[in-house]
């Protein structure tokens, strides 16, 4: 990457033909865009002929969802495997507390309909997988990925790459943010520049907490996912400088903000398949560790002190902010990041908890845990083993009386 500059600056053609004309409906409803020269009506009437594909109807989804149907986009598909959850509404303002337990593209959908109810909105509560994807990409001119997982968007990457659909794509991080514009085939002079020429491959699992683990700012969605809606106007309607060969790179916290250039990688193979299993996108899981479930590590508990049964030991491995809010009692507290350092100290937490019983760590998702467990074996302890599903399987499974997050 370098600093901002050179031919990823330049304007492109729009991508969408115009509708015939507008209503009288929808030169009142859109007057505000018709003022814009940039736009005008025969911009609005590209908006209207636009198919856009959304990924996710979460914290960014959200504000896309909203904007583009707003801005008069004339088919939006939103898909989402997800409900609307409590902890959601803080950020993901498309939902309501009335929402919560539906699923999301459902909620999502409703809310458009009262907002704009010129605009076809196609809700698929499914998960996007390689054995669909390419289907359900069929006839959109574009899209959005709002996904908030590591294979999600190298899978909605690649199946773009394929198709060479123009792909626009954001990732947030407690008070950060990344935007970008990727197309592996535009118009020329454009240079075409895919998500793997910036990352490559995505990050082991676990090593990039995700906002349910870290956290996040509920304004900094809003932030993206209008910036995301804004890159969709201009794509369709030529207006403007995309961010296509751009990064902008944001700090809501620090109010900095900034952009670079990504140039393509001439060493990279094209993607040209997608892999075969349907959630195969080369993210590597930790090595096979031993696992207790949750009803079976609550059993041991519950035993324990009965001859020949001795307690196991819980380690929680998660950040202080994810234990404020929910812990599994009693439990020490070694957050992830200094389990290598502690695991050296014969006479540090680990080492003293190892000495009354077998370790049983814990963290969201059981993905961290994982890590954790793998980091303390090679390190000489033994029997150690990672709850599986983390305190989200015990809250499900043992007590639900534990809060979400």
């Amino acid at each position: 990457m370098t600093a901002a500059g050179g031919p990823g600056d330049r304007g492109l053609p729009p991508l969408v033909e115009p509708v015939p004309e507008l209503t009288r409906d929808e030169r009142e409803r859109y007057s505000r865009h018709l003022l814009l020269g940039a736009i005008g009506d025969e911009g609005q009437r590209r908006l209207r002929a636009a198919s856009v594909f959304v990924v996710g109807a979460g914290g960014l989804g959200a504000p896309v969802l909203l904007y583009l149907a707003a801005a008069g986009v004339g088919r939006i598909t939103v898909v989402d495997d997800d409900e609307v959850d409590l902890g959601n509404l803080h950020r993901q303002v498309i939902h309501s507390v009335g929402a919560v337990g539906r699923p999301k593209v459902d909620s999502a959908r409703d809310r458009l309909a009262e907002l704009a109810p010129g605009v076809r909105v196609d809700a698929i509560h499914a998960r996007l997988d390689a054995l669909n994807i390419e289907s359900l990409l069929e006839g959109h001119d574009l899209v959005i990925d709002g996904s908030d997982n590591f294979a999600t968007r190298y899978l909605v990457s690649d199946a773009c790459e394929i198709a060479g659909i123009p792909l626009i794509w954001g990732t947030i991080d407690r008070f950060r943010a990344q935007l970008a514009v990727f197309w592996s085939r535009p118009p020329a002079p454009a240079d075409p520049v895919t998500l793997r020429d910036l990352y490559p491959s995505p990050p082991p699992p676990g090593s990039v907490p995700s906002c349910a683990e870290a956290g996040v700012v509920g304004a900094l969605c809003g932030t993206v996912g209008s910036m995301m809606a804004m890159e969709a106007v201009k794509l369709v309607t030529g207006a403007g400088r995309p961010l296509l060969g751009r990064l902008v790179l944001m700090d809501l916290l620090e109010s900095t903000h900034r952009a670079v250039t990504i140039r393509p990688d001439p060493s990279r193979e094209p993607v040209t398949r997608l892999p075969d299993g349907a959630d195969d996108v080369s993210c590597e899981m930790p090595a096979a560790v031993p696992v207790v479930t949750a009803a079976e590590l609550a059993e041991e508990l519950t035993q324990a002190g009965s001859p020949g049964a001795a307690a196991p030991v819980l380690v929680d491995v998660r950040g202080a902010g994810e234990r404020s809010i929910a812990r599994i009692e009693p439990s020490v507290w070694v957050p992830l990041d200094s389990v290598a350092e502690d695991a050296a100290d014969p006479t540090g937490v680990l080492g003293r908890a190892a000495a009354r019983g077998r370790l049983v760590l814990y963290c969201k998702s059981g993905v961290r845990s994982a890590r954790a467990a793998t980091t303390l074996s090679g390190a000489g302890f033994t029997g150690v083993r990672s709850l599986a599903g983390g305190i989200d399987a015990w809250t499900r499974d043992v007590d639900p009386s534990l809060p979400g997050y």
